[in-house]
């Protein structure tokens, strides 16, 4: 049973769980599949988080108790469609104490070596949960626990654009530069968010994340890359 419930005057919110858990995430990216599959003329955007959706709609083209029927309808159709298959984005980052300041402090935290720690983050295919905080920021679960670090008590006025953090038991990584509070362990020379770059951002809700490791070398290469529009992520579909 999904529990639905108005959002304003234009939007539609519905809940699928009351638990984060990749089983959710697989159920809002079958619904997602479909409603974009059946294309409702009065949908503007959708708009997936960790256990909800919401559904922005044009209230001249519709109402929300039509839209809601409609929607009703998919969920109870969706259940046991394949969802579009998911995309991993190889994302390389370089893990040191300059592009990452408080990679000493997540291995101290933890009773690891700063090369364990980067063995961990880099070892696991995160599920982008949701995309939020900023254009391009990806929400990521599957995290080792192991290697979990609480935010920091004062947050950061300014974090260069491309910093991956920790948080919690969560990873993420920072598309713009913007205040934070992520404990930060390195830094991708890929221009996460470009808004003259179609798409804008590589990945999605549902999408994978896979970090690699590289050095100095390899970040001033491929920035320079980057500069051009001439660097290719890598991706692959998740098995």
């Amino acid at each position: 049973m999904h529990d639905f419930r108005p959002m304003g005057e234009s939007g539609v919110l519905i809940h699928f769980e009351q638990k984060i858990s990749p089983a959710t995430s697989a159920k809002i990216r079958r619904f997602i599949s479909k409603l974009d599959e059946l294309k409702h003329p009065a949908v503007i955007e959708v708009l997936p988080a960790y256990a909800t959706v919401c559904i922005v709609y044009e209230p001249l083209l519709t109402d929300y108790a039509a839209l809601k029927s409609f929607l009703s309808e998919i969920l109870d159709n969706s259940g046991n469609d394949e969802a579009k298959s998911a995309n991993v984005f190889e994302i390389p980052v370089l893990y040191n104490k300059e592009t990452g300041p408080d990679l000493d402090f997540v291995a101290e935290h933890s009773g690891l070596s700063v090369h364990e720690i980067i063995s961990i983050h880099t070892a696991t295919e995160y599920l982008i949960y949701m995309l939020g905080f900023a254009p391009g920021f990806p929400y990521l679960g599957g995290m080792d626990e192991r290697i979990a670090a609480p935010r920091l008590k004062v947050p950061r006025q300014k974090i260069v654009p491309g910093s991956v953090g920790i948080a919690g038991s969560q990873t993420g990584m920072y598309p713009l530069e913007s205040p934070g509070g992520w404990q930060l362990i390195g830094q991708t020379p890929v221009k996460l968010y470009d808004p003259h770059r179609n798409p804008p951002v590589y990945y999605n809700a549902g999408d994978y994340i896979k970090y690699r490791a590289i050095n100095e070398n390899e970040f001033k290469d491929i920035h320079e890359l980057e500069k051009t529009g001439r660097y290719e992520v890598k991706t692959w579909l998740k098995q």
